[in-house]
Order: structure tokens, then C-alpha cells, then sequence
């Protein structure tokens, strides 16, 4: 795509067709987001426009990183977690199922050290 600005109606497709591959639920994402269900389902659908930092946080919940979000090729937006390794896949299931904002803020520290180690 050609000089394609992305609007904020794709970077919403995006949120969901992510939330939706994990199998969280709008609530949910607010809960860890720490904003209503209805700002979710704004985000969702190209209401409100996201700035970077919220961009950010949300792909940060949503385990991807931010340029997901900002791919043009509809297809990598699809992306499922179908092709990641077994042990990719069962962290990444186990980490939706973390409640705790707290909680998943120790997890990613953890993980950031054990990637230091290398």
C-alpha cells in the first residue's frame, strides 16, 4: 500500500480480531486497561482516535507489539498464534488467563530478565 495512512477504524479491527484470537472479551481488556467497556467498543469501532502512548498499553495487554496495529497487509493483522512454537503458545495462554494488572506487570519483568540472560 502506497503512502496509505491507516485509520483509526483499522487500528480498531485490529484491537478486536487480537482480543477475539486470545478470547478475551471487551470487559475484560477494560478491566486491564483500566477504562470502560464502552471505550473499548469506541477504540473497537474507529470512534475514538488512539494516541501512541494508548496504542502502547493496548498492545502491550494484548501481547504484540505496537506495529501490529500499523500494518498495512491485512493478512499479518489476521495473524493468528497457530504459528508460534508450543511453548510460545501455552505462555501466551497462561497470561491471558492472569486477572491481575499487577500480576501480569511481574510476569513481563520476570520474562525481561530471564531474556537478559542470554
Amino acid at each position: 500500500m502506497e503512502n496509505a495512512i491507516i485509520t483509526s477504524k483499522e487500528i480498531g479491527l485490529a484491537i478486536r480480531r487480537r482480543r477475539k484470537e486470545l478470547g478475551i472479551s471487551q470487559e475484560r481488556l477494560a478491566e486491564i486497561l483500566e477504562v470502560s467497556y464502552q471505550q473499548i467498543q469506541r477504540y473497537e469501532n474507529g470512534t475514538n482516535k488512539l494516541n501512541i502512548e494508548n496504542i502502547q498499553v493496548i498492545a502491550r495487554a494484548l501481547s504484540v507489539p505496537i506495529t501490529f496495529f500499523l500494518r498495512t497487509d491485512i493478512q499479518a493483522m489476521g495473524a493468528s498464534t497457530a504459528s508460534l512454537p508450543s511453548d510460545e503458545k501455552t505462555l501466551l495462554e497462561i497470561f491471558t488467563k492472569i486477572s491481575s494488572t499487577e500480576d501480569k506487570r511481574l510476569v513481563i519483568a520476570l520474562a525481561q530478565l530471564a531474556a537478559r540472560k542470554r
